[in-house]
């Protein structure tokens, strides 16, 4: 008989992803752990609702899947790129609601909040311009970048979720009292190595910094690797 669960991680999307993004996460961890990926609107089976373009909406819908789903099971957040800011986000709304605190937060492919500052609005950028850039990135598979019906569709999602992130402006809070672990890809060209130790501030426990072989999207290289991670900081 299976062991059951003991800890949830919910996992937050990066731009353009959705749920079944992290259809792979659950076979490399222990099955103490269950991977719960978090679908926002306007993808997959929410594709008929509205696309969100504010940090806040995109949180007010988060918070909810998890104070319905959660259950009182001790839990974990997981994010990369855009997800590590709605991670951050989400657990600041978590704790003010009054709400058991995640036990850890696993952040990849994200700079610090403090050190977003103004940024680049590519979500405004010409078709063609703001295509190669999201190819740049990596993360969406090639072959659908290169079909005009799935750009035509996957397109206004990016947007959404790139204007999301890039008009996100960061107001300092209380630091939280959790474990935070910092996954960064050597080769990111979206993140540098001094852009994470600013994390620090946002806790009060010392952060652990992980560094991988590859690019912005390192993460679906290094799956058992994440898999031992998880394990390690989450099952006592």
């Amino acid at each position: 008989m299976a062991e059951k669960h003991k800890i949830t991680l919910y996992c937050l999307p990066f731009a353009g992803g959705r749920a079944l993004s992290y259809r792979d996460f659950q076979a490399h961890v222990s099955n103490r752990i269950l991977i719960k990926p978090l679908e926002l609107p306007g993808r997959a089976i929410r594709v008929r609702e509205a696309l969100l373009t504010h940090s806040e909406a995109m949180i007010d819908d988060l918070f909810d899947q998890v104070r319905e789903q959660n259950d009182d099971q001790p839990y974990a957040i997981y994010g990369h790129s855009m997800g590590s800011l709605l991670a951050y986000l989400l657990t600041q709304r978590l704790i003010s609601a009054g709400l058991p605190a995640p036990r850890h937060l696993f952040l990849s492919g994200g700079k610090a909040p403090s050190v977003l500052g103004e940024r680049q609005a590519r979500y405004k950028l010409p078709k063609d311009e703001f295509i190669n850039c999201v190819k740049g990135l990596g993360g969406i598979a090639r072959e659908i970048l290169e079909e005009p019906e799935l750009i035509d569709f996957i397109e206004p999602i990016l947007r959404a979720d790139f204007q999301a992130f890039e008009t996100y402006v960061y107001h300092p809070t209380a630091p939280f009292d959790i474990p935070m672990t910092i996954l960064h890809g050597f080769s990111d060209i979206e993140v540098a190595y001094q852009d994470l130790l600013p994390w620090q501030q946002e806790t009060h426990q010392p952060i652990a910094i992980k560094q991988f072989q590859g690019g912005h999207f390192f993460i679906f290289d290094h799956l058992a690797q994440l898999g031992q991670l998880f394990n390690q900081a989450l099952i006592r």
